[in-house]
């Protein structure tokens, strides 16, 4: 985790909520198998706060083997692209005619100040939403309100009814949230396709001196 997180992330810690998260995640990663491996679970985190310009809220991590690595949307170089990620270069590249990335590794988006945020952190093997309601919900909207007062002119993505839910937490005067359906194959279609969001986020960071990002 970077240092620039540590205050919020150990006062977070110290709560009842996360310490009864702990100790169910002690008890699923001994029992079962868990994505991603405990060393990736802040992997978020590990990019200076300072630095983020657009917040991606997910929803759990993939389910399956090798595919989550702690950053929403994400997977390692070696994984095929997901679906949803498919779904969200497709949208790029309509907006822009192409995308930056040749594998659906997002590390490119983090070191750019996209900060890619799970609603829940962690799942159990092939069922997906198994960790929901166990205290990672509390954890994130914790994190929307603490960069929603800690950092100027944010972007915030919102895709889907999971994320979409978080927009009460941003105060829409200082931050622009864009919300739309979800990128999943289920919902692209009901609105992710065509939503501008990638353009505009841009344009909303350069009209505040910010730097662009390299979709």
């Amino acid at each position: 985790m970077h240092e620039s997180w540590k205050p919020f992330l150990q006062n977070e810690f110290n709560k009842p909520y996360f310490v009864e998260l702990s100790k169910f995640l002690h008890e699923a990663y001994n029992t079962a198998q868990v994505f991603p491996a405990k060393a990736q679970v802040f992997r978020a985190f590990t990019s200076d706060l300072n630095a983020v310009k657009v917040v991606v809220l997910g929803q759990d991590p993939y389910h399956t083997p090798g595919a989550a690595h702690g950053l929403a949307f994400s997977v390692p170089d070696s994984q095929p692209i997901p679906p949803s990620l498919v779904n969200i270069y497709k949208e790029i590249d309509t907006e822009y005619g192409s995308h930056r990335g040749t594998t659906g590794n997002l590390k490119y988006w983090q070191d750019q100040g996209v900060l890619l945020l799970n609603n829940v952190l962690t799942v159990e093997a092939h069922k997906a939403g198994s960790h929901r309601g166990k205290g990672w919900e509390t954890f994130t909207e914790a994190t929307v309100r603490y960069l929603n007062e800690q950092r100027p002119h944010l972007v915030f993505l919102l895709w889907g009814r999971d994320a979409r839910s978080k927009k009460t937490l941003v105060d829409t005067s200082k931050h622009l949230v864009l919300e739309s359906a979800h990128p999943s194959p289920l919902s692209a279609f009901n609105g992710f396709f065509g939503n501008g969001h990638f353009k505009k986020a841009n344009e909303w960071l350069a009209a505040h001196n910010l730097s662009e990002i390299d979709w």
